[in-house]
């Protein structure tokens, strides 16, 4: 922006003032949405005055006319409005000043709703307050905020510029709310757990690490809530839930951020199979509460269920079952996938990961996980070396993962100790060892199903957004 533009928007400020006009008042009470007058009016005949008073706030948007007779646009977060102003109802001196106004300002106006000859609602204004003058103008009205990067370093602007943005969070609201709801009405209780930590667990992820200055110790900022939410099953609240940020000292990329929302629920006398059944009825009803319509992709149970060694199998011509060590693996992946450092579980994962899941558009479990994968999955009931464990992917990514939760604190010791032998050969994001969550599991932790989902994917696969950087407000961005 010119210094000019800013030197002419800071001397109408000063104007303002000189008249004894306070530019940014304290309040302006008893507004009504815009979308609410639009309701109460939709089927006004054209040519049709009323005398329904309102009250509205917003930006001015646009203007029209000058002279007698003028129309302004106003925009709230509900919609817009159109405003027209006229010289014998507000005066010559009050005219002016309404016309001086700029667009950007934030205005609150006082008048009578009627339906135009044209058909276009609009409020006849009676009076007018200033309730913020914009000192910078806003992006250019008809094509919005179009530079990928400064809309999600200048969120601000996105959302004035782009009506859909504003759109799209509150429909991310309304996803948060849809999922609160459903485990609220299934006896959930929602709780709070730290987020600075004095170990992190609960997933494989490098952490971010702070200092405690009064303490004189290393926190962490979680990776997960997971540990602690399992103390509260062992306390006897048998269904809780978190929803609340995680932090993983990890790359960027469309589906990464280095902070998230997370969804984690643990239901006590359940299993990972009735976990999906939960997950399955949780994920339509937050389909139904938004209008999620994507004709190629349906969250309508059932959604199709196999297992992580045949799908890996089908897509990549790798059976991990048939190759438990690393050497093995290396030889049968081949030329696939770069394996030089990588452990075990990372090859199974990076399988996953560039084979497998962008095949998975329609909603899907993947069961029966490996042991390396999942330190806090109880072994399979049925097959050795694998764990009750589930993913679920849609869209191409993973959107949850769930165990039936180990509950014998002796095997735990040992995947603790697995862990630690994995972090020692320089796996620096494998699970370190809790000797706390021990303690609890020692206590008696009934039969558990617990899941994680991710709120931030959840919201891109009912938007359709493929960039995470989309459906957060301020995401993390490179210099």
């Amino acid at each position: 922006m010119s210094d000019d533009l800013l030197a002419v928007r800071r001397a109408k400020l000063e104007r303002l003032r000189a008249d004894g006009i306070d530019p940014f008042p304290h309040a302006f009470s008893g507004v009504t949405p815009i979308a609410a007058v639009r309701l109460a009016h939709a089927d006004l005949e054209p040519g049709t005055d009323t005398d329904a008073t309102y009250r509205i706030a917003g930006r001015l948007h646009a203007r029209r006319g000058q002279g007698k007779m003028a129309f302004l646009d106003l925009e709230d977060r509900s919609g817009r409005l159109q405003l027209q102003a006229k010289l014998d109802v507000l005066g010559p001196e009050r005219m002016e000043r309404l016309l001086e106004l700029d667009l950007g300002d934030l205005v609150g106006v006082d008048g009578d709703a009627f339906m135009s000859r044209r058909g276009e609602l609009s409020l006849r204004v009676e009076d007018f307050t200033v309730l913020a003058k914009s000192l910078r103008p806003p992006p250019e009205k008809h094509h919005g905020l179009q530079d990928v990067e400064q809309r999600f370093r200048r969120r601000e602007l996105d959302l004035i510029g782009n009506p859909e943005a504003r759109e799209l969070f509150v429909l991310r609201a309304k996803v948060v709310t849809a999922v609160r709801r459903a485990l609220d009405e299934d006896g959930f209780v929602e709780v709070e757990t730290p987020i600075l930590q004095p170990l992190y667990g609960g997933a494989l992820a490098r952490p971010f690490t702070t200092h405690h200055n009064a303490l004189g110790r290393d926190l962490y900022l979680r990776i997960a809530t997971e540990l602690y939410l399992k103390r509260l099953i062992v306390g006897g609240l048998e269904r809780v839930y978190e929803l609340g940020k995680d932090f993983r000292n990890e790359g960027l990329s469309f589906k990464h951020n280095p902070e998230f929302t997370m969804l984690e629920f643990y239901e006590a006398y359940a299993d990972c199979y009735g976990v999906a059944d939960r997950l399955e009825a949780l994920v339509a009803s937050v389909a139904r509460a938004v209008g999620h319509d994507d004709p190629e992709v349906s969250f309508t149970a059932p959604w199709r269920r196999t297992t992580l060694a045949a799908a890996i199998l089908e897509q990549s011509g790798v059976d991990i079952l048939a190759h438990r060590d690393r050497e093995s693996l290396t030889t049968a992946i081949g030329s696939k996938l770069p394996t030089e450092g990588r452990s075990w579980p990372q090859l199974v994962d990076d399988l996953l990961s560039k084979f497998v899941e962008p095949q998975l558009q329609q909603p899907t479990f993947l069961f029966d996980y490996p042991v390396e994968l999942s330190p806090f999955a109880k072994a399979h009931r049925e097959h050795d070396g694998l764990t009750e464990r589930f993913e679920m992917f849609a869209y191409g990514m993973e959107l949850a993962n769930a165990f039936t939760e180990l509950n014998d604190p002796d095997v735990q010791r040992e995947r603790f100790e697995a862990q630690a032998r994995l972090e020692r050969g320089g796996d620096d994001e494998a699970q370190p060892f809790d000797a706390g969550f021990l303690l609890a599991l020692e206590q008696g932790m009934p039969p558990t199903g617990g899941l994680g989902l991710g709120i931030d994917r959840l919201v891109m696969a009912m938007t359709g957004k493929r960039s995470i950087r989309e459906v957060v407000l301020f995401p993390a961005m490179r210099d």
